[in-house]
């Protein structure tokens, strides 16, 4: 059965698919199914003619702004169209235009997918739903560098469920 929203338009938020995540010493949980799964929403989404977003996280430490790690991931090539937000914060909402993008393209829905599941993907589901947005997360959509990624998403996705999110297969998200 497809999930489908009723709440305005909906939006697919890439969370930080950026290649010094992908270089880490411990590697991404499932990175070539992750991205797969990723591609296809993208895809998915730009069929039916929803937003998608391409956000991008920069941090002195981690990746720094502009710097090869924190290009996109090569897999990832925006779309003209595609809505690109930088932030500096965990949360793509926070000290961001992100709010006030989707609210003027008529979105009420959000599709949530990226890195890193127990930081930037779990505090942006959180805001989303704060927000007021119909928040679903692509069970098999977001990952993380860490060895117990496994643990990690399968932790996550119930907790964000339990604070509103729907979590669901991605093969079962309809935009």
């Amino acid at each position: 059965m497809a999930v489908e929203h009723d709440q305005g338009k909906t939006a697919l938020l890439v969370i930080d698919l950026q290649q010094g995540l992908f270089g880490k010493s411990t590697p991404i949980f499932q990175a070539g199914q992750l991205l797969d799964v990723i591609v296809g929403l993208i895809e998915r989404a730009h069929a039916a003619g929803a937003t998608v977003v391409i956000v991008q996280h920069a941090s002195e430490k981690v990746l720094p702004y502009g710097s090869a790690e924190w290009q996109l991931h090569p897999r990832l090539g925006p779309a003209a169209g595609d809505l690109l937000i930088h932030k500096t914060h965990g949360n793509a909402f926070e000290e961001t235009p992100l709010h006030a993008e989707l609210a003027q393209r008529g979105v009420g829905s959000v599709v949530l997918v990226g890195l890193v599941t127990h930081g930037c993907v779990k505090a942006t589901c959180l805001g989303a739903l704060e927000l007021g947005y119909a928040v679903t997360l692509a069970a098999d959509g977001h990952s993380s560098y860490s060895k117990d990624a496994g643990k990690l998403i399968e932790e996550w996705n119930r907790k964000l469920a339990a604070a509103g999110a729907m979590v669901t297969p991605a093969a079962q998200i309809e935009m």
